[in-house]
């Protein structure tokens, strides 16, 4: 499957084959169960969503279509916004070319109710004690992280993560490093977050084949609910409220 390369020649995420597709918006949906939307669908739009590190803009598609909300999508690569931009388009989505840590909200209207993302706090594994506070004062009194984030305890991402040779295949960052769900609930804690819960999930690889994909859906979430198991998802779905 193909990689999505940024400016800098680093694998961001991969090209939206049937597989990915399925998986995109599985999650996008598991995302949306955790925000509070108005419970009367007239309502005027009144919750913002910033998806961090949106790269070409699927993620925040599904999710400006499903929720009632207005999306944000940011990411720093110039390459991806105008691609995103171009490609996915909505009443209540836009694409910035941002980077939240060297910037901070001039005003309360500037935060938001929640941050969300798919793969991106992985990125900042050696600077989260700087950056998750940012992503606090970018919410709302109450607001919510809302992430998913590979699992170390994956053996195919600890392979990936943690064998030189298979990370260069990979392009991946010299910073980016996969985590387990107890160091990342002690670093939202540490960061003063509070409400931090992490369940590990998902089975379906974005390179699934397409007539294996129903299959594999039906077993991973079988396999989601045996604890043994669930403990090697690939995945890490947290969320955590600002104090």
């Amino acid at each position: 499957m193909s990689s999505l390369v940024d400016e800098r020649g680093f694998n961001q995420g991969y090209q939206l084959g049937i597989a990915q597709k399925a998986r995109l918006q599985r999650r996008a949906r598991a995302i949306v169960s955790e925000i509070r939307l108005p419970a009367e669908r007239g309502r005027e739009l009144d919750v913002h969503i910033l998806e961090l590190g949106c790269g070409t803009g699927e993620l925040a598609f599904e999710l400006a279509k499903i929720a009632r909300a207005h999306v944000t999508g940011v990411d720093r690569s110039q390459k991806f916004i105008d691609y995103a931009s171009a490609n996915y388009r909505h009443p209540n989505l836009r694409f910035l070319v941002a980077n939240l840590s060297d910037s901070s909200p001039g005003t309360a209207q500037e935060k938001y109710d929640y941050i969300v993302g798919n793969g991106i706090l992985h990125h900042l594994y050696y600077r989260l004690d700087n950056f998750l506070p940012t992503l606090a004062r970018w919410l709302v009194p109450g607001g919510r992280l809302i992430f998913w984030e590979p699992n170390l305890k994956n053996p195919y991402i600890f392979l990936i993560f943690k064998v030189a040779a298979l990370r260069r295949m990979a392009r991946l960052e010299p910073e980016e490093m996969a985590f387990t769900p107890r160091f990342i609930r002690r670093k939202l804690t540490t960061a003063g977050f509070c409400q931090v819960r992490t369940t590990t999930r998902d089975f379906l690889l974005p390179n699934t084949p397409a007539r294996l994909i129903s299959f594999v859906v039906k077993i991973g979430d079988f396999l989601e609910k045996v604890p043994v198991v669930r403990g090697c998802a690939q995945s890490i779905f947290l969320t955590a409220t600002a104090s």
